[in-house]
């Protein structure tokens, strides 16, 4: 059993809701058509916050040469963009039931009714909201703990996660930190 000493982590973690499906697998290498159903809507949403990803670097270089052409093609994101949250808004409920996990780049941990193979691998369907960005993870049972009879407390730890799905997960999480700087603010200002 890990103490909270045992459990280091160089990440920033947030509490969060997230839609959350997982499958036991064998290993790291995960084959996503046959771990999950396949959603297309958020496929095509995934593989857009990708694109934005990697062309990003690309943006850059280009606004040092020509602003102008920077400018347009920032302009033609936005719209993409925009596709991209209509079609956010075409997923109904049934998306799935959320869960309230606690995320961080490295790892997440989040509730089940079922103990968890400790050093077994799960494939991990997370869908963050609001964005709706969903992401297929390949995690490692790091913690299994019975909350309360019944109730257990699954820490896994992403250790084969890509740069590019390390990235969205940070911007992800530093856009939760800010929210909730945001409302604290407000809190704070709003006479009682």
């Amino acid at each position: 059993m890990q103490t909270d000493n045992d459990d280091k982590r160089d990440f920033f973690r947030i509490r969060d809701q997230v839609v959350l499906d997982y499958r036991s697998v064998a290993g790291p290498e995960l084959d996503e058509d046959l771990a999950f159903q396949r959603a297309p809507l958020l496929d095509m949403l995934s593989d857009l916050h990708l694109l934005d990803y990697e062309s990003q670097h690309l943006l850059r270089q280009i606004g040092e040469r020509d602003r102008t052409l920077a400018g347009y093609l920032k302009v033609i994101n936005k719209r993409i963009d925009l596709l991209g949250k209509a079609l956010a808004m075409q997923l109904d409920e049934t998306v799935g039931e959320t869960v309230m996990v606690t995320l961080s780049e490295g790892g997440m941990s989040f509730p089940t009714r079922e103990p968890l193979e400790l050093n077994g691998w799960l494939a991990l369907r997370l869908v963050l909201l609001p964005s709706r960005l969903s992401m297929i993870i390949p995690a490692q049972v790091v913690r299994c703990e019975e909350d309360e009879p019944g109730f257990w407390n699954i820490g896994v730890s992403f250790e084969t996660l890509g740069e590019p799905q390390r990235q969205i997960l940070a911007r992800h999480i530093l856009q939760r930190q800010a929210q909730e700087i945001r409302a604290q603010k407000t809190l704070e200002r709003t006479p009682t």
